[in-house]
């Protein structure tokens, strides 16, 4: 079966991040929302997304094809009624359209109804990746890790409650891991240093490190090949990105291939406790986000200097460089250079050397579907610095 997840209306409101991947790749909970898919239902899974990703994400179709909004974070009851589809249905949930199955790929096509009432969590907008990261923390550790055995964590360490998950390879000794407010889950070839203290859940990558003495609460998640230290609360690292050194980080998403400086802080609750708004790219203005505590949004390839000062729902682009004393705007747009006392654009061929040399640290490539998404990103954005 082709099984094609597409964007849909959520896209636009999920920049930055979507600047540089389909919805699907988001990562929420433990694995990312195409990876909850694969984990239920077997296909051949491709997307339907910006015609200049598509060379990194390439859309297959066939005689008949499974379309799935790639906003939704598959559960087990959602994903039976989106594989029992018949060829010419579609599923929706109010106005959500959550899925169809039909000849070719034309959305619009004159499909029949089938009405879904269950429950389902759906990533529309920037700070829903922290909200609910809790919850999807504690169905993907149930997904994961069903019908599996743990391996053995060292003596040295120790463990409050039972909902811990240890991959093949981890190494931790003498942290503390407190699983009563969440699942903990140390993904394979993971590390803790000493004096980490852990406060579920959490979801820490394969190949990713927790520092010397980091403190974290739950629910967080740390992606693949990541190094965190100090201080996270509730906060979502998709990973590749680095912070390795003290200072605060709450209620935030960071994306890929960003480096957070050391003693950096974000605001995460404002001075009169209000409501918190943040940069909507769809409204070209500040947004409601109902939340009284949110953080940073930290596009990919974003890099940020030593006792950087965030305030409260900053929105940080692509490839933009923060520097400086005081606090940097609150809408810093992609390719942007400065801080608090200004920002000059971010030149394209400084900001790819700089990715490239990053990228190859991890023995990976920027290649030219990379450079291709970067210099459309540039291109596209150059109105708002």
């Amino acid at each position: 079966m082709n099984i094609v997840l597409f964007d849909g209306p959520s896209r636009n409101h999920l920049l930055p991040f979507t600047f540089t991947r389909p919805v699907s790749e988001i990562r929420v909970g433990i694995i990312t929302l195409r990876e909850k898919w694969e984990k239920r239902i077997e296909g051949n899974y491709s997307w339907q997304t910006e015609e200049y990703l598509q060379g990194k994400y390439p859309m297959n179709t066939g005689a008949e094809n499974l379309f799935v909004n790639g906003a939704l974070c598959a559960n087990d009851t959602l994903a039976k009624a989106v594989g029992d589809l018949k060829l010419g249905q579609k599923l929706v949930a109010g106005d959500t359209f959550l899925a169809a199955k039909l000849e070719g790929q034309d959305l619009e096509s004159n499909l029949e109804t089938v009405s879904f009432d269950g429950e389902f969590n759906l990533i529309d907008r920037p700070w829903k990746i922290f909200s609910l990261n809790g919850a999807e923390i504690e169905s993907d550790f149930d997904l994961i890790t069903r019908g599996r055995k743990s391996q053995p964590l060292s003596e040295t360490n120790t463990v409050i409650g039972d909902r811990i998950f240890v991959e093949e390879g981890v190494e931790a000794e003498c942290a503390v891991f407190n699983t009563k407010s969440g699942a903990i889950y140390l993904g394979k070839d993971s590390s803790v240093m000493e004096g980490s203290v852990v406060r579920g859940g959490l979801a820490l990558g394969e190949h990713s490190q927790l520092k010397l003495s980091a403190k974290i609460y739950g629910p967080t998640t740390i992606g693949p090949h990541s190094k965190v230290g100090g201080e996270v609360n509730n906060s979502v690292i998709f990973g590749y990105s680095n912070k390795g050194h003290d200072g605060f980080l709450g209620n935030s998403v960071i994306g890929e291939w960003c480096n957070i400086g050391a003693d950096t802080n974000n605001s995460n609750l404002k001075n009169n406790y209000d409501e918190v708004r943040i940069w909507s790219y769809v409204k070209g203005g500040f947004e409601r986000t109902g939340l009284q505590f949110c953080g940073l949004m930290m596009g990919d390839h974003s890099k940020c200097g030593i006792n950087t000062m965030f305030n409260t729902g900053t929105v940080v682009g692509v490839s933009a460089n923060i520097y400086g004393g005081g606090f940097p705007r609150n809408f810093i747009p992609s390719f942007s250079w400065g801080g608090s006392g200004g920002f000059v654009d971010y030149k394209l061929d400084k900001a790819l050397a700089t990715a490239g040399r990053v990228m190859e640290r991890r023995k990976i490539d920027l290649d030219e579907n990379e450079r291709s998404i970067l210099q459309h990103v540039y291109d596209t954005t150059k109105a708002s610095r």
